[in-house]
């Protein structure tokens, strides 16, 4: 049988008004004004789906997140160090995000990006956006670290997503013997936290100075110095752990061996452990990576500055760890700050108005004993196309410690607020 002209044209057009194309999922849920998909339901894509909605009532915003729930990255650490008992105060669920906003929350896998179709493709089937926000997080460059895989990382948890590594983590600390010695390995920057694996250096020093006093942390800092307020933590150890930490810079680790629970550094000197936690080098979330949103690093996703629309796909928004944000660090105030700014602009783009330059601020606490803590705070603009620090803003905590106690009840403040604000 043949087709002519006119009945193939019309079966052409009868797809194009709705039915499915070959190779494609069916529609998960038909497209009848404008619409925004966020991509990740962590710090950076439930701020921006909550505000987008907040802004415009009329714009469907719809996000997709692999979990029902999020566990938080920040104050993980103070559960690894026996700090807080569970994880409880550091999940959220999207139930509220959904009921007093209106975000239509889907639990799926993104597993593609059609960013000419302006369809994303899931688990459940495929949903049309005229605009998309993604904030995947990260993801790690195994292809870097010989040996490290699925099953290493059982035997040598990374925790560096929160949730069950970390309980593993922890569960391994508790289960070592006094006399032990942990091994830490941190990657070259950039990565998820400057600050992060110097506090978990920090409360595994505290739980090991409380619970075996005999044990010992190695750690082996690709870097050639700490990265983040480098002064304040050294003090901080050499008033709490000496003896107890010992730090080792310039020590790029580029392979494991789970079964001998050792590491190797380039190659030339090993390190044993009895309990290993291997923080292997970071890039931008897999979906952002399959969706030809990174640079030509491959890593990291280049955005604008001000509207946080990616520069190699256009109507695609980055945020949070994933993207390019000149001087704003990785973390989760920076997530939350962009993910504001860019909802601002995403409204705007989408109803034709004038877009809104970036006013960023972070601030990162980071506890060095259970009581005590230290932070560095930035205020961010737009400068000739580039994310900058603001001159003469921001700072860290007193070189004399003498705030510390009081910072980390402020620490802990930010926590509940910043979560709140999130899943309400």
């Amino acid at each position: 049988m043949t087709l002519d002209r006119r009945s193939f044209l019309k079966l052409v057009g009868a797809s194009a008004a709705g039915l499915p194309l070959i190779g494609r999922a069916a529609e998960l849920m038909p497209k009848s004004g404008k619409r925004v998909v966020v991509i990740g339901g962590g710090y950076g894509g439930t701020i921006a789906a909550k505000y987008i909605r907040m802004a415009d009532k009329s714009i469907e915003v719809v996000m997709i997140e692999r979990n029902d729930h999020f566990v938080s990255c920040p104050f993980s650490n103070l559960y690894i160090g026996g700090v807080i008992t569970d994880l409880n105060t550091l999940t959220i669920k999207y139930d509220k995000l959904a009921a007093n906003h209106g975000v239509k929350v889907v639990q799926a896998e993104v597993t593609a990006i059609d960013p000419v179709a302006k369809v994303v493709t899931t688990s459940k089937g495929t949903i049309t956006y005229d605009r998309l926000v993604v904030s995947p997080g990260i993801d790690f460059r195994l292809d870097e670290m010989k040996g490290y895989d699925a099953a290493a990382m059982e035997k040598m948890p990374h925790a560096w997503k929160a949730g069950p590594q970390t309980v593993l983590l922890r569960k391994q600390l508790v289960d070592m013997k006094d006399g032990g010695t942990v091994v830490m390995t941190v990657p070259l920057a950039p990565y998820r936290c400057p600050p992060g694996p110097y506090e978990r250096a920090s409360m595994i020093a505290h739980y090991l100075k409380k619970n075996k006093p005999k044990s010992k942390i190695v750690v082996l800092d690709g870097n050639p110095d700490i990265t983040s307020k480098g002064p304040l933590f050294k003090k901080g150890w050499k008033d709490n752990y000496e003896g107890i930490i010992d730090y080792r810079p310039a020590k790029k680790v580029t392979e494991v061996d789970a079964k001998a629970m050792a590491v190797m550094v380039e190659g030339l000197e090993e390190v044993k452990g009895d309990v290993i936690n291997v923080i292997p080098p970071q890039r931008a979330g897999q979906i952002a990576v399959a969706a030809g949103l990174v640079g030509d690093d491959k890593n990291w996703c280049p955005v604008n500055a001000t509207t946080f629309e990616s520069t190699k796909q256009a109507g695609i928004h980055v945020i949070g760890d994933a993207c390019v944000a000149g001087a704003m660090p990785k973390s989760g105030y920076s997530a939350n700050s962009e993910a504001k700014i860019c909802a601002t602009n995403v409204v705007a783009l989408l109803n034709g108005k004038e877009t809104t330059e970036l006013s960023g601020i972070n601030t990162c606490y980071s506890y060095i004993t259970d009581k005590d803590a230290i932070s560095v705070a930035g205020v961010y603009t737009v400068k000739e196309g580039k994310i900058i620090a603001v001159p003469n803003s921001g700072g860290v905590s007193p070189a004399d410690f003498s705030a510390t106690k009081i910072e980390a009840i402020y620490a802990e403040s930010w926590l509940k607020n910043i979560l709140t604000e999130m899943s309400t």
